[in-house]
């Protein structure tokens, strides 16, 4: 199943890598980007984040490490964790300019910083984060793997790794409803508010395709990671996976 999501690229006739096009992709889509994404998800990604922020704000942590971390949004939020440090780490410098713009604009300049950085080549220390969260982008990563791996490297042992993502709702009718919208209605609405044809047929296909719930806490597992878990989330529209180590 990972191989089905690495397989699948925005640009069919380009030749450059997964990482290389979906860089150029978040680069050309980056000043859309928010905007899109509140209509797509209905303005529900916002009740996700603040879940995610909860559960590492449970955790008292001192350092935070938000990976793939686009226009910034989860990192912006932990700034009500009350961690000292705060990192979003991206490829694309587009959509770290957007996040660096909120930063500013909310007078974070001391306690979040954009860097761009590659989540499968990380230039941290081990044992660097109390928390590490994804948002949204760990079905973008060209090897699953490689990333997870160098999430668990940073992480601090006792850590808290927490993932949000799209996933497939299983149950009737919600498994039809999310077909249906996927399918047909979310391509449409990419089509017709983005510079980027392409992007949002891509972050459709890429969402059906990924491994979550189960399988995808099997892959955390035999990376490392231990008392993996899912929680599904409105339906199982999105899913929020924690682990440690």
């Amino acid at each position: 199943m990972i191989s089905m999501s690495e397989n699948i690229k925005p640009y069919k006739d380009s030749e450059l890598s997964k990482k290389q096009q979906v860089t150029t992709m978040f680069d050309t889509i980056s000043g859309e980007y928010d905007g899109l994404n509140r209509v797509i998800t209905l303005g529900i990604d916002l009740k996700w984040r603040k879940k995610v922020v909860a559960m590492v704000a449970a955790t008292h942590p001192k350092t935070i490490l938000d990976v793939a971390t686009g226009t910034g949004d989860l990192a912006i939020a932990m700034t009500e964790t009350g961690a000292e440090r705060i990192i979003g780490l991206d490829l694309s410098q587009g959509m770290l300019d957007v996040g660096q713009n909120k930063i500013n604009k909310k007078g974070l300049e001391q306690s979040v910083e954009m860097v761009i950085g590659d989540s499968e080549n990380l230039a941290y220390e081990n044992d660097s984060f109390d928390a590490i969260t994804v948002a949204f982008g760990i079905r973008n990563f060209e090897n699953l793997e490689k990333g997870l791996s160098e999430i668990l490297r940073v992480l601090k042992p006792n850590g808290i790794f927490v993932i949000l993502e799209t996933s497939v709702p299983t149950k009737t009718p919600f498994k039809q409803g999310y077909y249906l919208y996927t399918k047909y209605i979310l391509p449409v609405i990419g089509k017709i508010f983005s510079k980027d044809k392409s992007a949002y047929s891509y972050l459709s296909k890429s969402a059906s395709n990924f491994p979550y719930g189960e399988a995808l806490n099997n892959i955390l597992t035999k990376i490392g990671f231990i008392n993996a878990t899912a929680l599904p989330q409105t339906f199982g529209s999105a899913t929020i996976y924690i682990a440690s180590k």
